[in-house]
């Protein structure tokens, strides 16, 4: 009698380390020749905040590794690739098995990175586990360019935006949103909520439109002073 097939063994995950990290970032600033205070003006990020991650003492949040990244032209693929993966531009479809994404834990959320093999696409997918439970203060809000995309998996959460309004999403709940509001996700349930998150950089058509709305807000004024 022949022996039941091996159950498939679940992969592994590239987890990316705050150390392994922190030198990508270091590295990424010497190449330019940057002093920690030139880095921090061209990004917004605090000079203390730069110093602790390439120290691999501090895990950043979204805004802080987007903003580093735009600063150091550093694609997040290549801040998020796997210690064996060689990020290039898509030549055809990029495949990233279960289990096989890169895990990264930040602020509030755990990121698993998709996709990370493809330089230069204009979205970036991510599984994430929310595990804050509470908003400590402003600084737990995230900003960045381009629009969020956010489907919960399992569990529930709450996405609370700067404004004060907040929105309570459960299993199968979606949300799209411009990512340049203040945003801070935390999760509600007994179980840490799950998700499936897409950011997007903003493309031209996108950025001449709201250049237009904002246009069109600001000669309001005027033409009803012209009027009277």
């Amino acid at each position: 009698m022949k022996a039941p097939p091996h159950a498939p063994t679940a992969a592994a995950p590239n987890t990316l380390d705050r150390e392994t990290f922190g030198r990508r970032l270091r590295g990424a600033r010497q190449q330019f020749g940057w002093t920690l205070a030139q880095l921090s003006a061209l990004s917004g990020v605090s000079i203390p905040t730069i110093s602790r991650a390439e120290r691999g003492q501090l895990a950043l949040g979204y805004e802080n590794f987007a903003a580093l990244g735009r600063a150091l032209q550093m694609d997040m693929n290549a801040m998020f690739a796997g210690a064996d993966e060689q990020p290039s531009p898509m030549a055809g479809p990029v495949v990233t098995r279960a289990g096989r994404g890169v895990v990264y834990r930040g602020l509030s959320l755990a990121y698993e990175f998709l996709g990370t093999k493809a330089v230069g696409k204009r979205m970036s997918p991510v599984v994430g586990t929310v595990h804050a439970r509470r908003i400590e203060g402003p600084g737990d809000y995230a900003r960045h360019d381009g629009e969020e995309f956010v489907y919960v998996l399992t569990g529930a959460l709450e996405l609370h935006f700067d404004g004060g309004q907040v929105v309570r999403l459960a299993k199968g709940d979606s949300i799209y949103f411009d990512s340049r509001i203040g945003h801070a996700y935390i999760s509600v349930s007994r179980q840490l909520a799950r998700i499936v998150g897409v950011t997007s950089t903003e493309s031209g058509q996108m950025a001449s439109a709201r250049a237009g709305a904002a246009a069109r807000a600001a000669a309001q004024p005027a033409a009803r002073r012209a009027r009277r």
